[in-house]
């Protein structure tokens, strides 16, 4: 390598750079997932992808809460659902405190040591408990993706189960089961190349949404991802291009609520993607001013607690009647227009886009695009989603 090289290298890597080609893993499962879900090929060229992609608006996520377990996790939810479906026993609500505890760990904190005569002093201590970014994020971020917000309250054997309950008993459900990785989970780090080209197939050519693990590192921060745009792509010699992107995202609150307040975020994306010969998308590598997430995936139908596709999950709630409970919430209307490839037995409006038994997509769920008589969300006329540099400043967590 000549000297002009090595520099090149050391300033793309004091930039923050981080390059390569796209993980042959991706490639391999874009191709075959998205061909399986949708009955359609998957694109990786550059020029046929869109620059922009939302739901449409009955299908804007809600914003939710985490159920930290520092703070009880969906106990109430579940308690409330043990009234009306075990009465006079403790089964759903056991269950997730035993989980709770299962989960507590080692954790470092600062505490202040010393007195009058050595003065204070900051130290580091351990103590037995729960992080408080554990909790249920991914399984309110995969029912906000497969199913519309409770509108209203529903009683069952004579317990009344308001919207709220019905919300923390659909995360309860999700918080487990498997999903379909999008990119990411093998590796480390999503790609940009990947980043940008799921975001344009699955936003932008089937307006659907999609999650993500927010935030790199042990922490796990998941959000339901309902629209992107860029904002520029410039040509940078024959086969590159530079990249400027937002997503928007429904992000967590810190209470739930029957009805959620509106707290959509936006983060900043900045990469240089390599195409080869033929226009496809191989490479790329993230400036340093871009975001970057740990995961992309995408919900399946939820299973039962204790079986395969949700070993971990919990075995007293049934599936049936959680999503009955959603069903009486919500108008008709929306029950008919929300559709699912991989549908769950109780779920309505079941129309089966691929062919494909469930086992042949390996952790796969997703939905159907937008019916034609829907109109399109307007997040897309927000400044903040087209231009640069986005603020994304969440203000809570959850965990795995």
């Amino acid at each position: 390598m000549n000297i002009c090289s090595l520099l090149i290298a050391f300033v793309m890597s004091a930039s923050g750079w981080s390059s390569g080609p796209v993980p042959s893993i991706d490639v391999e499962t874009q191709n075959r997932v998205f061909q399986e879900l949708w009955g359609e090929q998957f694109s990786w060229k550059f020029n046929e992808l869109p620059t922009e992609g939302t739901v449409p608006e009955f299908r804007l996520p809600y914003a939710g809460y985490i159920y930290p377990d520092s703070a009880g996790g969906t106990y109430r939810a579940v308690q409330k659902y043990d009234q009306a479906f075990y009465p006079g026993r403790s089964r759903a609500a056991a269950w997730e405190q035993a989980d709770i505890a299962a989960h507590r760990q080692a954790i470092m904190r600062q505490a202040s040591r010393g007195g009058f005569l050595f003065g204070r002093r900051t130290v580091m201590v351990q103590s037995f408990g729960t992080p408080h970014w554990h909790g249920h994020c991914n399984g309110w971020t995969a029912a906000a993706i497969r199913h519309g917000e409770p509108k209203r309250s529903v009683t069952k054997n004579g317990v009344v189960f308001a919207p709220s309950d019905i919300k923390g008993l659909l995360a309860e459900l999700y918080t487990f089961c498997d999903i379909v990785d999008l990119g990411g989970e093998n590796y480390g780090n999503v790609h940009p190349g990947t980043l940008h080209a799921v975001l344009a197939n699955w936003l932008g050519r089937q307006s659907h949404p999609i999650a993500m693990e927010a935030t790199p590192g042990r922490e796990k921060w998941n959000y339901p991802i309902y629209a992107f745009a860029t904002s520029s792509a410039t040509r940078s010699g024959g086969r590159q291009v530079e990249v400027k992107m937002n997503l928007k995202y429904a992000s967590n609150i810190n209470r739930e609520h029957d009805q959620a307040p509106a707290n959509a975020r936006t983060k900043y994306f900045h990469y240089l993607l390599d195409l080869d010969a033929s226009g496809d998308i191989v490479g790329g590598r993230f400036f340093a001013d871009s975001s970057q997430i740990d995961l992309l995936w995408v919900p399946r139908q939820p299973v039962p607690g204790g079986q395969e596709g949700n070993q971990l999950g919990n075995p007293h709630l049934n599936v049936g009647e959680v999503l009955a409970l959603w069903r009486a919430s919500v108008d008709p209307d929306l029950r008919d227009r929300w559709v699912n490839v991989d549908p769950a037995p109780d779920e309505r409006g079941v129309i089966v886009r691929a062919a494909a038994p469930p086992q042949s997509v390996a952790r796969s769920d997703t939905d159907n695009p937008p019916l034609d008589d829907v109109s399109p969300a307007s997040p897309l006329n927000d400044p903040s989603l087209t231009g640069g540099g986005a603020s994304d400043t969440p203000t809570a967590a959850s965990g795995p």
